[in-house]
């Protein structure tokens, strides 16, 4: 099944993944031919569940602090921050024109 070039770019931008080689893009379709037996399980019936542990009760343990005051030191490690948050890029790799995407997946 081939992925369009849309798919693609919409992938990319959600995923923050690049699939910009021949590579990436046959794992992708393997990944999706993989998904697609899911369509082969008969579900009729089967009500849709929010979780798979949503019929057993979840005990929580005590938050207690045992360490702490380390912001500082954290916050060392930023390359950028705002107030004492760390900020992140808007994607962490840079992604190609739709341009080149098509050139690329016409030659895969």
């Amino acid at each position: 099944q081939r992925v369009s070039v849309e798919v693609l770019d919409h992938l990319e931008h959600l995923a923050l993944v690049d699939f910009r080689d021949s590579e990436g893009v046959e794992r992708l379709q393997k990944a999706i031919q993989f998904a697609d037996q899911l369509h082969e399980v008969n579900t009729d019936g089967v009500e849709p569940m929010d979780s798979v542990l949503e019929d057993r009760c979840l005990y929580l343990r005590e938050d207690n602090v045992t360490e702490g005051n380390c912001t500082k030191e954290l916050l060392e490690n930023a390359r950028e921050k705002v107030e004492e948050y760390f900020v992140a890029p808007p994607g962490n790799i840079p992604l190609p024109k739709l341009e080149e995407r098509e050139t690329f997946l016409q030659g895969s």
